[in-house]
């Protein structure tokens, strides 16, 4: 066999051979056909909101779940939480704080993950934006009391994490993304969770929550089954289990940033208890348009992070033509409830204007409901956001979590989600 052939082949079977270069040039966008959302898989016509939810949206939901995000296999056995720590007056005796402990339980399997809460005071049953965080709970605020997580961490040398473990020299160094008195000074609770207690992000599933659920001698999820993108949108929803039933909490907006943002929309769709959702920069797998092939593609999210999606979703990468949905279907699985999509005007890699486009698209089966889209048909004006049941804003900046962020969604929240 010739060197060069051999190489070619090891590359292939490893599955290293270099993806296309990313496209951000809005003239070589290919020309594709945007899925109708209002159109079954058969070519029947959906006209109003009960032929959506009895044919339609069964059908767009399962396909999502077996062939992009991965079904969940199975049920617990068992879940407990435990409030392990409380205290009412906390951040200057402006906050409750509690730190509730949820227990998961299969195959005599266990796996916990803490929630981290804070409550406004003065306020009997508020509103609650609960949403994952990137590298501990204790990162988000400079609160002396919050637990440190024992999990898997990415190492990051800016923010002081190394040996792949969190340590107090990592206190508060994510406080800009989270505009937590502003919450509270709004009458909002913040409810965090770090994601990795979830699924440890990295691309192995012998540990986290997929691992609960294994038959005897299994390793991995099989074809169809969940990725940790659905892992993490699962343990949303087991956070949700004890949130919905804290009365002090009226009800709980989800939210994520970037592949945060891609679970937090796949927990907004498999989940209506979530009262609104909030999709921040997460493009690609979020709120992207799949078909323009513009920023990061499937080829390149499924080259560079192989755990997140499904196995049967691989078939897809440098395919977007032949996948018949696209994320704007994503979207309109939440509705009637409040969605806000946001972007950012230099995260060229996430594809602002296709978050747009997904906002666009979905707002017909809004319109289904009675409740108001995205109606705008130019790109909207930088940092002047659109804000309906369906809310939209492109932010100034690169890909982050702003104070600016924050302003919109609390702004949003008020009139539409809280």
């Amino acid at each position: 066999m010739k060197p060069l052939l051999f190489i070619l082949l090891t590359l292939t079977t490893l599955g290293l051979m270099a993806q296309p270069e990313a496209n951000y040039d809005e003239t070589k966008v290919p020309k594709f056909s945007v899925p109708d959302p209002l159109t079954t898989f058969s070519g029947e016509a959906i006209t109003d909101s009960q032929e959506w939810e009895e044919k339609r949206k069964l059908e767009i939901y399962q396909f999502f779940e077996k062939q992009i995000y991965g079904k969940v296999p199975a049920l617990l056995d068992e879940y407990s939480f435990k409030v392990i720590e409380q205290d009412n007056q906390a951040l200057e005796g402006k906050a409750q704080r509690k730190q509730i402990t949820v227990g998961l339980k299969k195959n005599n399997r266990t796996l916990n993950f803490n929630i981290l809460l804070y409550l406004p005071n003065g306020n009997e049953k508020a509103p609650v934006f609960l949403g994952y965080n990137f590298h501990g709970n204790h990162t988000v605020t400079d609160d002396p009391n919050v637990i440190i997580p024992e999990a898997w961490n990415e190492n990051n040398a800016d923010l002081k994490i190394s040996s792949n473990k969190a340590t107090e020299a990592s206190r508060g160094v994510r406080m800009h993304r989270w505009s937590i008195d502003k919450m509270l000074d709004n009458g909002y609770g913040l409810a965090t969770v770090y994601y990795g207690e979830i699924d440890p992000d990295k691309n192995d599933f012998s540990d986290g929550l997929h691992s609960l659920f294994y038959a005897e001698e299994q390793t991995k999820p099989k074809t169809n089954e969940w990725g940790s993108i659905a892992a993490w949108a699962y343990g949303l929803s087991r956070a949700m289990d004890y949130l919905e039933n804290d009365t002090n909490i009226s009800n709980v907006i989800v939210f994520g940033h970037s592949r945060l943002g891609k679970a937090a929309l796949w927990a907004g769709a498999t989940d209506d208890r979530f009262s609104g959702v909030i999709s921040n920069n997460s493009g690609c797998g979020g709120a992207a348009l799949f078909k323009r092939k513009f920023g990061e593609t499937i080829g390149h999210i499924n080259n560079s992070f192989p755990h997140w999606f499904s196995e049967s979703f691989k078939k897809y990468s440098n395919k977007e033509e032949i996948l018949p949905v696209d994320q704007h279907q994503l979207l309109a699985l939440i509705a009637p409830r409040p969605l806000y999509v946001a972007s950012a005007v230099e995260d060229e890699w996430a594809d602002p204007k296709g978050e747009f486009l997904s906002t666009q698209y979905a707002s017909k089966v809004y319109g289904l409901y009675g409740k108001k889209g995205i109606d705008l048909t130019d790109f909207p004006e930088t940092d002047r956001p659109i804000q309906q049941t369906m809310a939209y804003h492109m932010r100034s900046g690169k890909h982050d979590v702003t104070a600016y962020d924050w302003d919109q969604y609390m702004t949003w929240a008020e009139t539409f989600a809280k």
